[in-house]
């Protein structure tokens, strides 16, 4: 029988149970590293850096968890704190350099395109918009979760959504009337 998020989170806290805590990174490492990738440009060194101080900062404060959302959902808020901190400590054209995406080789297939072009579409995004749109669409949050994880308003979050969603419509136009293969 499978332990609950819940049932882990007790055992490492009252019997500092290492192996409890990484059944707890298993569960959800790769979704919080899918998360960080999006709103880190796709750079996967800097998404598996910000993943694992998402984990240490997880441990340390463990305690002060009290339930009133999901685990998930708090997990998430503590990836994006990492991603915020690191935005503002990083000068801004380190962050996001179009070289970074540029593929080896050009891209083979229709797929690869659309997934490069959205990539590219993600980033002309604000950085709020881009992280509504990636907890939302990519980590699965509801609107409602997304907020709590942005410490924002649901309204905002909800504007977030609109805008993301009109700016990515007008820029991937090109790709209207195309069809994946």
């Amino acid at each position: 029988m499978e332990l609950s998020d819940s049932d882990l989170i007790a055992r490492v806290l009252l019997d500092d149970d290492h192996h409890a805590f990484g059944e707890l990174v298993k569960r959800h490492q790769s979704a919080v590293r899918v998360t960080l990738r999006k709103l880190s440009g796709g750079d996967e060194v800097l998404a598996d850096e910000l993943a694992q101080e998402t984990f240490l900062r997880t441990y340390r404060s463990l305690r002060t968890f009290r339930g009133t959302a999901k685990f998930s959902t708090w997990l998430y808020r503590i990836a994006y704190n990492a991603f915020q901190t690191h935005v503002r400590r990083a000068r801004p054209h380190e962050l996001f350099e179009e070289d970074r995406h540029a593929p080896a080789q050009p891209p083979q297939t229709e797929a690869v395109d659309w997934r490069l072009d959205l990539e590219a579409a993600l980033q002309m995004l604000t950085a709020n918009e881009r992280s509504a749109i990636t907890l939302c669409y990519t980590s699965g949050l509801t609107q409602e979760e997304a907020a709590q994880a942005m410490q924002c308003p649901l309204g905002t979050v909800k504007t977030n959504i609109l805008t993301a969603k009109e700016k990515l419509r007008h820029i991937l136009l090109p790709w209207k009337d195309r069809r994946l293969t």
